[in-house]
């Protein structure tokens, strides 16, 4: 065990004073002293001092008292909270915290003139901290103190919800403020941590709403899964969606985000709209769309920048043209030089089919430095895609292992597939998120909504489990269809690599297998199954 001792104490008010000096009054192994007594045995040697050194001395000695305090942070908050290390201390002197830096830039000297300074130990990174205190920290140290809504803060500030939602995200970020932990956890009669690292993989701190708020689409692409026509929400209806889910997310202690999809959502007569209203309640915003000219990403970019912007590629020129129509590759490769020029992160997916497995390699090196990252999705027979075939199931573990062999020198290419967990969890690597960030997320960490106000647990399969229009959020995500989802197929619940797998239900019903007892048919590890009757409502 570490004695401290008044060196260790005060390192940079020794520093300031000058080594000699500071040795020659006090030695190495002295007790902690109290910061006037130093000040009064410094000034009593008779030589000139830094005029900011008694609240140097201070800001120092409170420091180390907010370290002492480290063991009264509580493990866990039932709601937002005021990391209780926190001291506020008023000084003569400004520009104090910058003697604390690991390497003070020399022009960095404290001048004169008042400033409340911050100190406080961060749970997550285990050391206490400095910093200027500016008037948002004061308020979001208020709002948690005073229970105050992050809703009445912007009205009386005539700000949006998530200029205030920021504030309080970062005051977290900084171990200011103590945050509830998310109440989206996996079940843990069927989801078990094998590795200390897989227990990230058993709760959520986010959940996403995939909207599809139009059926509205330029494009005939083949494979497309649903070409219903669908009575799209109107601006009202989406509306009360978002206050839903903002409801929703306070609810169970979790971040928002909402992908908007469609058909093309950029199609939708008041997308503009809805996305506003989106980015005001402090959900983090994603557009799955089609090439749109440079003044309509700007548009967008002015109103709240894009998580990501994704589009679809199936493979290169000639074969993806056939799928999706001619000229459409050019197409996306010129928008995705748009796309990088405004600062937007831009994703590219592909359906993975039988045709197309060979170009995939090739195509990934076209789109290297054009797009930040590339995935597939292997494909699911349903609406138009039952018209196309799956890949090759013999070929799909080598052709695994030489994507991501090629990846190795290749940073778009991105992994998403549940089943590379299994060649992971093979050479004794960590599991990845998967599909989802925490394997199949279907009625987890996402559902999809739909322009009439159906409610999937996923969008690549018939998977209904509610309806906006007649329940909440809440009450869709609490159902018995939605849990049932959320457990998977009953075949992999003993599996090591279930915390970030679960295969894909959409591959597993496209293979006419029962989605809640077989594995996914593209499994490595699985044992050959017989087929069985679709569950009841997935007709």
């Amino acid at each position: 065990m570490t004695i401290d001792t008044t060196n260790n104490v005060y390192p940079v008010s020794r520093s300031a004073v000058g080594e000699v000096l500071w040795d020659r009054n006090f030695k190495s192994t002295d007790a902690v002293l109290a910061p006037d007594a130093l000040f009064r045995s410094l000034n009593a040697a008779g030589v000139a001092l830094p005029g900011f050194l008694h609240d140097l001395l201070r800001i120092e000695h409170a420091l180390w008292l907010v370290g002492g305090r480290a063991s009264s942070i509580p493990p866990s908050v039932d709601e937002l909270a005021v990391n209780p290390t926190i001291a506020v201390h008023e000084v003569d002197w400004r520009g104090l915290c910058g003697l604390f830096e690991p390497v003070p830039r020399p022009a960095a000297r404290p001048v004169e003139g008042s400033e409340r300074i911050l100190l406080w130990f961060d749970p997550r990174e285990r050391k206490a901290h400095i910093k200027p205190a500016s008037n948002d920290d004061l308020l979001v140290l208020k709002i948690a103190a005073e229970r105050i809504s992050p809703e009445s803060v912007a009205a009386t500030g005539k700000v949006t919800v998530s200029a205030v939602d920021a504030l309080i995200d970062r005051a977290v970020r900084q171990g200011l403020l103590l945050a509830p932990l998310s109440l989206l956890r996996r079940d843990p009669s069927v989801f078990r941590a094998v590795r200390p690292s897989d227990e990230e993989f058993l709760s959520s701190d986010s959940f996403t709403l995939q909207w599809h708020i139009t059926q509205v689409c330029d494009l005939n692409c083949k494979h497309c899964y649903d070409r219903s026509d669908r009575s799209p929400l109107s601006l009202g209806q989406a509306v009360m969606v978002l206050d839903d889910l903002r409801a929703f997310c306070k609810d169970r202690r979790v971040r928002g985000a909402i992908s908007f999809t469609g058909g093309n959502p950029l199609l939708h007569p008041q997308f503009n709209e809805i996305y506003r209203a989106a980015a005001d309640r402090g959900f983090g915003t994603a557009i799955l769309g089609n090439p749109a000219p440079r003044e309509r990403i700007e548009e967008i970019v002015r109103i709240q920048m894009p998580s990501f912007f994704q589009v679809s590629l199936e493979g290169l020129r000639e074969h993806n043209d056939s799928i999706r129509g001619a000229g459409h590759f050019d197409r996306i490769m010129a928008f995705l030089d748009i796309l990088r020029s405004l600062g937007v992160y831009s994703m590219v997916m592909l359906t993975l089919t039988r045709d197309n497995m060979d170009e995939v390699i090739p195509l990934s090196a076209l789109l290297r430095g054009k797009a930040d990252v590339f995935h597939f999705n292997r494909l699911a027979l349903f609406g138009e895609g039952a018209n196309l075939k799956l890949p090759d199931r013999k070929r799909y573990r080598k052709f695994l292992e030489d994507y991501l062999a090629a990846g190795e020198t290749n940073p778009v290419m991105g992994i998403k597939d549940n089943l590379i967990n299994i060649l992971r969890r093979e050479k004794g690597i960590d599991l990845f998120g998967g599909c989802a960030g925490y394997g199949c997320g279907a009625a987890f960490n996402f559902v999809s909504l739909l322009a009439d106000g159906e409610v999937h647990a996923c969008r690549k399969l018939p998977s209904p489990i509610g309806n906006l229009h007649r329940q909440n959020l809440a009450a869709v995500y609490d159902s018995e269809a939605a849990r049932r989802y959320r457990l998977g197929p009953s075949a992999c619940r003993d599996c090591e690599v279930r915390p970030a797998c679960g295969g894909c239900l959409a591959s597993t019903l496209s293979s006419g297998l029962n989605i809640f007892e077989n594995k996914d048919p593209f499994c490595f590890k699985q044992e050959p199954v017989a087929k069985s009757q679709h569950p009841e409502g997935i007709r």
